[in-house]
This record gives structure tokens, C-alpha cells and sequence, in this order.
């Protein structure tokens, strides 16, 4: 099965042990879910039910550790255009916000909380994130990332 087709979903193993899991969208994005298991679950419709943590590009590398488990067409909520932010580092009043639709424009630094950065994340990122995530914790790499307000 490929994993590169928009509707895949993937197990993606964490550090502990445990499985996070994620879906396909256009290239480069992916869907990840707010759900963990200690076994791997291959049932589409419980893990597609489960809330989105997050939409972010992912860089799938050669060695991949994601497994696709299964696929279905993606729904329509989805589908819809992700937004993420910039930030100039030289000027962090200077904010950019924009969507894969194409959309753009200025922002002030605080319409940017609560917006990904715009990144592309290593997939062992993602399983860090994942699984600090679950447990309760800060990420290193989303504190890095986040917008900087004066």
C-alpha cells in the first residue's frame, strides 16, 4: 500500500511503545489524531471518529517507520485549506498567515497564536510531538516554533 496517497491512514510507533496515528492528505500534510493505543488498532472508522490534534507537512523519509494501515477517501472537514503562519526573525511584528488554498496576508504576531508555524517536520519530530503530546507535556520543537509576541 502506498503511503504517500491522500486517505492513508498510518500506525506511527512512539517512543514507548505505543502507537499514534495519522492520515494522508495532499502532499506534503498529514492529519494526526488524538488517539493512542498499546496495541496497534487497524480500525479505520474508530481512529477516522477520533478528534484532529494537528495538520502539519511531513518530510517521509526513505527509512520509513509509519505504516499504512488501511485507506478511505478523506472527509470534507479534512479537506479543507490548512493555515499556518511566518514570522520574520529580523522583525517579529512583520507576521505572514496563509492556507494551501493560496490565500495570504499581514498579521499581527498575536492573530498567529494557536496557528502552526509554517514547517516541514522530520517524522521522528512528529513522534515526539505526538507523544509529548499524550502525555502532557511541552514539545521542544512546537516552543521553537511558536510565534514570538513582544
Amino acid at each position: 500500500m502506498r503511503t504517500d496517497k491522500p486517505g492513508t491512514f498510518l500506525a506511527i510507533p512512539l517512543g514507548d511503545g505505543s502507537f499514534g496515528y495519522g492520515r494522508v492528505l495532499e502532499a506534503p500534510y498529514a492529519a494526526f489524531y488524538d488517539y493512542r493505543t498499546t496495541e496497534l488498532d487497524r480500525d479505520l472508522s474508530r481512529i477516522a471518529s477520533k478528534p484532529v490534534l494537528f495538520k502539519i507537512a511531513v518530510h517521509h523519509s526513505s527509512a520509513d517507520r509509519w505504516k499504512p494501515i488501511g485507506w478511505k477517501e478523506v472527509e470534507t472537514h479534512l479537506a479543507q485549506p490548512i493555515v499556518a503562519f511566518t514570522q520574520d526573525i529580523g522583525n517579529l511584528q512583520r507576521c505572514t498567515i496563509f492556507d494551501t488554498a493560496g490565500n495570504e496576508r499581514t498579521a499581527e504576531p498575536q492573530e498567529c497564536v494557536g496557528l502552526e508555524p509554517a514547517a516541514v517536520w522530520e517524522q521522528h519530530h512528529v513522534e515526539d510531538r505526538l507523544l509529548d503530546t499524550f502525555m502532557g507535556r511541552p514539545n521542544a520543537y512546537v516552543e521553537r516554533l511558536s510565534v514570538r509576541l513582544l
